[in-house]
């Protein structure tokens, strides 16, 4: 994994440990600085470092000598010795805890000391038995909060966010790679399906050694506990939370192992019953007639076996692909080749780090025909929203540069609020002025659907997409109320785009919305939302996301030309004055 996100998870827990502890505030302040510092930074911290020592690391804004010191500890012996000694002094499982929204370390100090909680189970108990409400500042909506927040960490306490596993099992996969006696590997599970959280890791490879294949695994970089380490099977824990299992197959059987450990449970039993009607067995180690092998190299001979084309990762869930392959009639899926611009980037002129320079010089570095920056409104003081001045300086600023860029164009956007009352947060005579505009709705009353706040935005002329139409962050909330299929059925009618937001905690759209969109006819917008550079990479989520909900090449704005788009964003505006 990327050890900028390794170092700014330490930091924080550093903080929140020093924060329990109730030590010197500075320091944790430092910390905390140092972590977001690190979150958002753009280039890789160990290249920064091979590259200019820790005189580099102190060459970055909130980075001070210490903290540079302990980043060039870490990066040269793979532990920091603060970190392990502040994490020493503090209860492991009940810091757990700090992962629940709502609980605090100054809540979990209050009940350490006041009610004698030690673990999580203590802490559940005194939640429930009413203890924790009758501690200072534990009102009856912080209470709810809590609540609220253990329930969804329960559920989400054995998944990862893919956002978070992509870099990991990329980054293993690479190093694997260089090991002369790998062949063919790839990742399998539910991260192959490209699901929005996941379990444990599986990667599957072949190979001429396996026991060397095995060893090299279990001591790659990040490695901090080996689980098995056998000639086939290696398991191992990475950065102290991920765990990884890499398995070595035959070569012959590789197809059929890739297509067994992909799954779903559910795709594979609908196969393994079609396959017993046509006298097949089909396994890990291939499908077999009697006792002999007929396919199983390759996962295409696997499905060719029992009479199907081959079905990509993404749709195995038993929702139909089955059917649809069997019927001819699979979607030819949107792949991230065919994506030619980012449709929601924030810059430095809201709570962006980038310039628009160097926005636009990563979207040509990654190929791009087009991105759309699409900084806050003005009511989102939180986010540095701009007001209508700021904002017109800011077109002016992106015309003027789109006459010396090459081979790219930056979009003069928004994110505009969609206010209490369905207005939206800038006037038409400002809106009109922008090549895109993407509505969200950023804040809500408890309780509140919001369904009407956003079927109103629709019906303006201007809006070309709703920007993250359910509200959620999957680790932290399920989002706002709101009717999908009244949002669905008003942008069919507006022909107004639903956006698929990347950012690995939302992913919203979700998959089983995304089908529906596509069933009627709704246009789709994938857009990072990314507040750094260093985020632009996660459009390769939005794009499994979409391919999940069974998107093809035309229902994803992001495929047109920019020509093609703009015309697109023009068109509303005729279609709608008319």
């Amino acid at each position: 994994m990327n050890k900028n996100k390794v170092l700014s998870e330490m930091f924080d827990r550093m903080a929140d440990a020093l924060e329990f502890l109730d030590e010197n505030r500075f320091k944790v302040i430092a910390y905390r600085k140092a972590a977001r510092v690190l979150e958002d930074y753009p280039e890789d911290i160990e290249e920064v470092y091979r590259k200019g020592g820790v005189k580099a690391l102190k060459a970055i804004p909130g980075i001070g000598e210490r903290i540079a010191q302990k980043i060039a500890e870490y990066l040269e012996t793979g532990h920091m010795h603060k970190y392990e000694e502040v994490m020493s002094m503090v209860p492991q499982e009940l810091l757990t805890l700090l992962d629940v929204q709502g609980i605090g370390p100054r809540t979990l100090r209050l009940a350490y000391d006041k009610l004698g909680v030690r673990t999580v189970e203590d802490f559940k108990r005194v939640l429930e038995d009413g203890s924790l409400a009758r501690l200072p500042g534990m009102g009856p909506k912080k209470i709810e909060n809590i609540k609220k927040g253990l329930e969804l960490y329960e559920r989400m306490r054995d998944r990862i966010p893919i956002g978070l596993a992509f870099p990991l099992v990329n980054e293993i996969i690479e190093a694997m790679k260089k090991l002369d006696e790998v062949n063919r590997i790839s990742a399998c599970g539910s991260f192959r399906r490209m699901k929005e959280t996941v379990g444990d890791l599986d990667i599957l490879t072949t190979g001429t050694d396996g026991r060397k294949i095995i060893d090299y695994f279990v001591h790659l970089p990040g490695v901090t506990r080996v689980l098995a380490s056998g000639d086939t099977k290696g398991s191992a824990i990475f950065h102290d939370r991920y765990q990884v299992d890499l398995r070595v197959v035959p070569e012959e059987s590789y197809g059929a192992a890739l297509q067994y450990f992909t799954g779903s449970k559910q795709h594979n039993v609908h196969l393994r019953t079609i396959a017993k009607s046509m006298g097949l067995k089909i396994s890990e180690y291939g499908v077999f007639k009697g006792d002999e092998m007929i396919a199983g190299k390759d996962e295409a001979e696997v499905y060719k076996a029992i009479g199907l084309p081959w079905i990509p990762p993404e749709l195995r869930e038993d929702w139909g692909e089955i059917e649809a392959a069997a019927a001819g009639k699979l979607p030819l899926l949107v792949e991230l080749n065919d994506i030619k611009g980012d449709l929601h980037v924030h810059s430095r002129y809201s709570d962006g780090t980038a310039t628009l320079e160097e926005i636009a010089e990563r979207a040509r570095e990654l190929g791009y025909e087009y991105i759309a920056i699409c900084d806050h409104s003005v009511s989102a003081k939180y986010a540095h929203g701009l007001e209508i001045e700021r904002l017109k300086e800011k077109v002016e600023r992106i015309r003027k540069l789109n006459k010396s860029l090459d081979g790219v164009r930056l979009l003069a956007g928004t994110e505009v609020d969609i206010l209490p009352d369905g207005r939206l947060d800038y006037p038409d005579e400002v809106l009109k002025q922008l090549d895109f505009v993407v509505a969200s709705v950023h804040t809500w009353r408890k309780d509140e659907d919001v369904t009407d706040r956003i079927l109103r935005a629709m019906e303006n002329p201007y809006v070309h997409v709703i920007g993250h139409p359910t509200g959620r962050l999957i680790s932290q909330r399920e989002g706002y109320q709101v009717d999908i299929d009244k949002i669905i059925e008003k942008a069919a009618e507006t022909d107004t785009a639903l956006e698929i937001n990347a950012y690995y905690d939302r992913l919203d759209l979700r998959d089983i919305n995304v089908r529906k969109a596509n069933e009627a006819g709704v246009k789709l917008s994938i857009g990072t939302d990314a507040h750094n550079i260093g985020q632009l990479w996660m459009m390769v989520l939005g794009v499994g996301t979409a391919r999940r909900g069974w998107s093809t090449p035309q229902s994803i704005i992001n495929t047109m030309s920019y020509d093609e788009l703009i015309q697109w964003t023009s068109s509303k505006k005729e279609r709608m004055s008319q």
